[in-house]
């Protein structure tokens, strides 16, 4: 069974960019989120995915994921998933040894930044970067299938701050 360990956090500041080693844009919809478990199609570049991940807020969660043509990616993303589609840049920064990937949102949730670190445990440890903020690994509201639900343009303080 596949497992992901990942940690999820805001950024303090953009001191992140200067280390940027490769972005790829994101294009991503879901065909199903139920109380156990979400089905997401993803567009990467020129590849497609089918992943489907277990519906639990925490750092180790279950997650299955297969590389479909991209062809067939692009139909189920324009024909088969509902709501808002999830459109992001992800930007791969090395700091100390470790591979974060920062989601920049686009869209509906522009001006959202998140860092994500997979790990090998969740005891693993890893050297916190200048540039990182608060952790919301188990705020659910920052998981992709919530963003494509609940906006980030949508949520209460950000309505307040666009007054």
């Amino acid at each position: 069974m596949g497992i992901e360990i990942e940690r999820k956090f805001r950024l303090q500041d953009d001191r992140w960019r200067a280390a940027i080693r490769e972005s790829t844009l994101l294009r991503q919809g879901y065909l199903a989120n139920t109380a156990h478990a979400s089905v997401r199609v993803r567009i990467a570049g020129a590849q497609g995915w089918l992943s489907v991940k277990a519906m639990t807020a925490a750092i180790a969660r279950a997650e299955f994921e297969y590389a479909i043509p991209a062809a067939e990616a692009e139909h189920m993303l324009g024909q088969l998933c509902e709501g808002p589609r999830i459109e992001k840049w992800r930007h791969q920064v090395v700091h100390d040894g470790s591979t974060w990937e920062i989601d920049e949102f686009l869209g509906e949730n522009a001006g959202l930044i998140i860092a994500e670190l997979e790990l090998d445990s969740e005891e693993q440890p890893f050297t916190r970067p200048a540039w990182l903020g608060a952790e919301v690994t188990s705020e659910e509201r920052y998981y992709n299938f919530r963003l494509a639900e609940h906006p980030y343009r949508l949520w209460p303080e950000n309505l307040l701050a666009s007054r």
